[in-house]
């Protein structure tokens, strides 16, 4: 397994582009099933998740071509249509779920692996029952047999309904508003997740012929058609990578311009560095972020749905409270198990308590370099980032998770002044 070899503390200062949003193109890829006519796919970014659903299509039938060094693809429907989607390429990626729905809206049938780190029962948090319940209220049958797969199919068209989630999810409303395209008669959604990756989901498919509309702050409401048209789209960009770069140059007096994302996304995200002492200053698509000579603490800080801050970010604004001045706290109310990589970050000589769901932070650390290895996609992030601000060397193992959700990081962070190479 690749690793990687960090030299610090270094100062981050020069140009970033952010990369497409991994989390609005999986399901953009996905809902491609829904389609007779062929789908042209911008801005895709290059991260070993995007690869896996690539293959996962192409494994059920579609046509992949690419253009522009894989960042842009048109997928074709073939007449090679199949329905098995296999536990060698969903056991890496949760989002593989999501060809569940379409398949059952678009051919009736279908048979798929339990995803990667998921559970029926919810233990793991971030249970998949919440889209079969709801897929189920549209029609679809299913059966979870030998091998942990879920044999679904549907008496015809799924039909349109008026449910509501138990629960926020973003993964399940995805599913949900794809699935409901093709369904006879009028579907409505209620406490739906508003996060921009459902958003811009709900605009490639109204690009396409979709009825989609917002009714209410969290209500969304689609109205079937019978078949969707040819499109061209480009994703939007990735609002935890630019978020991940904007801590990256807070956290060591950096100077960073970030391009390609629209700064009003991460509000949130970018009002809090403006606490830790940041001086931020955004124009259309670019980010201008400079690190203070100290980090102010953050007392208390709570992740929640859209607009609130994002779990995906927790642990990478956990590495930048390490060295603020004072103790802060996170609270984590989405993932269970969002915390795995603080052990790893107390090996660099974080001051971390971990009780229950809430992570007490003892500032004014000095980071250390150490061997450290990553237990998922933002914990790897966290890690590298702690280990361009350690003084010494540090040894990132497992990066197979970051290559799941960051394009390049390494030579975008060495193109601005850091010092990491990657070990095979």
């Amino acid at each position: 397994m690749d690793k990687f070899v960090i030299k610090g503390p270094s100062i981050l200062k020069g140009q970033v582009l952010i990369s497409g949003s991994k989390n609005s193109a999986l399901p953009i890829l996905a809902s491609t099933l829904l389609f007779d006519k062929p789908v042209v796919i911008q801005n895709l970014p290059r991260v070993r998740d995007i690869d896996t659903m690539l293959n996962l299509l192409k494994s059920l039938g579609s046509k992949i071509e690419f253009f522009n060094n894989k960042k842009k693809v048109r997928i074709t429907k073939t007449k090679k249509q199949k329905y098995f989607a296999s536990y060698s390429l969903l056991k890496t990626m949760r989002a593989g779920i999501l060809v569940l729905g379409p398949l059952v809206s678009k051919y009736q049938k279908s048979i798929v692996s339990f995803p990667g780190g998921c559970v029926l029962n919810g233990n793991s948090g971030r249970p998949i029952n919440l889209h079969l319940s709801a897929l189920q209220k549209l029609g679809m049958k299913y059966k979870i047999k030998k091998g942990g797969y879920i044999y679904a199919k549907s008496n015809g068209k799924l039909k349109g309904k008026t449910l509501k989630f138990q629960t926020i999810s973003v993964g399940a409303s995805q599913h949900l508003i794809m699935s409901s395209i093709l369904s006879n008669g009028k579907t409505t959604l209620h406490n739906v997740a508003t996060e921009p990756e459902v958003v811009d989901l709900i605009n490639f498919l109204n690009s396409a012929g979709a009825n989609i509309k917002w009714v209410g702050k969290r209500i969304c409401q689609i109205i079937g058609v019978n078949s969707l048209k040819e499109t061209n789209y480009t994703v939007m960009g990735d609002r935890i990578e630019a978020g991940t770069f904007c801590v990256a140059a807070t956290l060591n007096k950096g100077n960073l311009l970030i391009k390609g994302f629209d700064p009003s996304l991460i509000k949130t995200e970018l009002d809090l560095l403006k606490k830790t002492g940041a001086k931020i200053k955004t124009v259309e698509d670019t980010i201008h972020i400079k690190g203070p000579q100290k980090i102010t603490k953050i007392k208390h800080l709570v992740t929640k749905e859209y607009s609130g801050f994002p779990t995906d970010l927790a642990p990478i604004f956990m590495v930048l409270l390490c060295k603020a001045s004072g103790r802060s706290s996170i609270t984590e109310n989405i993932f269970q198990s969002r915390f795995m990589h603080a052990m790893e970050l107390q090996r660099l000589g974080a001051k971390i308590l971990i009780k229950k769901n809430k992570a007490v932070i003892e500032g004014n650390t000095n980071f250390i370099g150490a061997e450290v290895m990553s237990s998922d996609l933002r914990a790897s992030a966290a890690l590298i980032l702690a280990g361009v601000s350690a003084k010494g060397t540090t040894v990132v193992s497992r990066i197979y998770h970051c290559d799941r959700g960051y394009e390049s990081i390494e030579k975008k962070l060495n193109k601005v002044g850091a010092s990491i190479r990657r070990l095979n």
